[in-house]
């Protein structure tokens, strides 16, 4: 008689509704492709010396704006001399967007100043040209990356904004960064406000992503601010799988018109439980947005797009590393280092390039036949049903299946269950335990031996055993399973007896 478990399957756990919000693909009709032939030779080029003329007259100009600044003036806004020349930087940056075809821009909703909102949040990210926005609300502070400022050209408008850097390789550059902007944000007014993409990172605009808290810390009100590219094709979006940043703004260049709507929503005050709860705050922020986008949430983060990367490093493909990460983390407390260890795991069980476990795929890397044990097993991974296993599911079984049952009870449990009279396991009763619960041949049952007798000295012993099965958690499942069907089958329990 075959069991059904009960393995919990709560709802976080199902699959994400937006699968793969890091990937973009353009399908191009012969209409289209026969439009960007044409205007590759004819609009697209002028379009493209114009813009860089319009880039090249805005450079210096906030070059000479930034120039000379002592460290004690860079902690002080922009004033006197240098903060005039902003009209002009703006006119040519503007100038440069109408150029590239960003001739239509519609603005819903009021900017406030920066005394009621010292914190603009913008989503969702998409593309680089989403710095059109950041143009249109007069190149206010940024946030970016320390070594972005030394980018040649575009590094000299974003140290014009006067940002908040933040140093990747400096441990306590978390710290510092939510330290700058709490002191901005409390300076009465005198800072311009900070112009935050909270995702973190460019996404396909089908959902937004998990926020990252760093716009929240300070507890200060914040003014929302959805974008839209309302085009019929959309050679915007710059995600990590997808076409490259010239090829999208070459297609850019070559279409007619591209649209943008900026929408400013009402400024989000936040309550005292929020205050208190940047993370509290960031998800109900991020609800209004999507409520006002009509898109869904997820908890996908910028780690899923590093287990992406990893995945291609393996030869996978890139979505076999989504994982909604956030979601995984809150519920089992798994973090990136672990994922990456289990991604790499997962790719050495799943034939090469494939994105997904089958259950003969689970018994090789067992070394066992298939057996009703081994499909209970399974079907506790197997969460969806599919007959298959994706890294998500993995990593939840894993977790949730045979970890737990992992135990030093469960391993001395199956070490009694192969040896007989000895405090070791003999290859003569290795083979017959195996054989009996799964039909093993005698050479595949060779061969398993040898991998956990690591000092090949023909006995296992319980550490050697406990080794080998600590390092392939799956197996500790599989030990209670098969010992349950065993009982069920009116078969004597000999751990028991013992």
């Amino acid at each position: 008689m075959k069991r059904n478990f009960n393995v919990p399957r709560q709802t976080s756990f199902i699959k994400p509704e937006v699968q793969n919000p890091f990937s973009h693909r353009l399908n191009l009709s012969i209409v289209d492709k026969i439009k960007i032939a044409i205007m590759s030779v004819t609009i697209a080029p002028i379009r493209m010396i114009l813009a860089g003329l319009c880039l090249l007259l805005a450079w210096p100009l906030a070059a000479i704006s930034v120039a000379f600044l002592s460290k004690e003036d860079k902690q002080k806004p922009l004033s006197g001399w240098r903060n005039w020349l902003r009209p002009f930087v703006l006119m040519f940056c503007r100038a440069m967007f109408f150029c590239v075809g960003f001739q239509w821009i519609t603005v819903r909703g009021k900017r406030v100043s920066c005394q009621e909102a010292p914190i603009l949040v913008v989503a969702p990210h998409s593309s680089y040209q989403d710095a059109l926005c950041s143009v249109f609300v007069e190149l206010t502070s940024v946030v970016a990356k320390a070594e972005a400022i030394y980018a040649p050209i575009f590094g000299t408008f974003i140290e014009f904004t006067q940002p908040v850097l933040v140093r990747r390789e400096d441990p306590d550059s978390r710290a510092n960064t939510i330290r700058e902007i709490r002191r901005r944000c409390q300076s009465g007014g005198l800072w311009p406000q900070i112009f935050i993409f909270p995702e973190g990172t460019c996404t396909n605009r089908s959902c937004l992503i998990t926020y990252k808290p760093g716009a929240f810390y300070p507890g200060v009100p914040v003014q929302p601010v959805c974008l839209r590219y309302p085009n019929r094709m959309d050679t915007v979006t710059w995600t990590w799988d997808g076409p490259s940043a010239f090829t999208l703004l070459w297609l850019t260049l070559c279409q007619f018109h591209n649209y943008l709507e900026i929408e400013f929503l009402p400024v989000y005050v936040p309550n005292e439980e929020e205050k208190k709860d940047a993370k509290l705050f960031a998800n109900n922020v991020r609800d209004v947005m999507a409520k006002c986008l009509g898109c869904p949430v997820t908890d996908h983060t910028y780690d899923d797009c590093r287990l992406m990367v990893l995945a291609s490093k393996l030869e996978m493909p890139m979505e076999a590393g989504i994982v909604e990460f956030m979601k995984l983390h809150k519920k089992l407390g798994i973090s990136y280092d672990q994922l990456n260890k289990y991604l790499e795991k997962f790719h050495s069980i799943a034939e090469r390039k494939s994105k997904s476990i089958t259950i003969n795929e689970f018994a090789e890397y067992l070394h066992v036949p298939q057996s009703s044990a081994l499909e209970e097993v399974f079907a506790m991974y197997d969460r969806d049903g599919s007959g298959s296993i994706d890294f998500r599911e993995y990593v939840i079984g894993l977790s949730l299946v045979s970890n737990p049952a992992n135990t030093e009870n469960t391993l001395k449990m199956a070490f009694k269950l192969f040896q007989k009279e000895n405090d070791y396991i003999s290859e003569e009763d290795f083979n017959t335990v195996l054989h009996n619960a799964f039909k093993m041949e005698t050479e595949e049952i060779h061969k398993l031996f040898e991998k956990v007798d690591s000092n090949h000295d023909g006995e296992i012993s319980y550490d050697e055993f406990k080794n080998y099965a600590t390092k392939k958690p799956e197996y500790a499942k599989l030990f209670t399973t098969f010992q349950d069907q065993t009982v069920e089958n009116g078969q004597p329990d000999k751990t028991k007896s013992e």
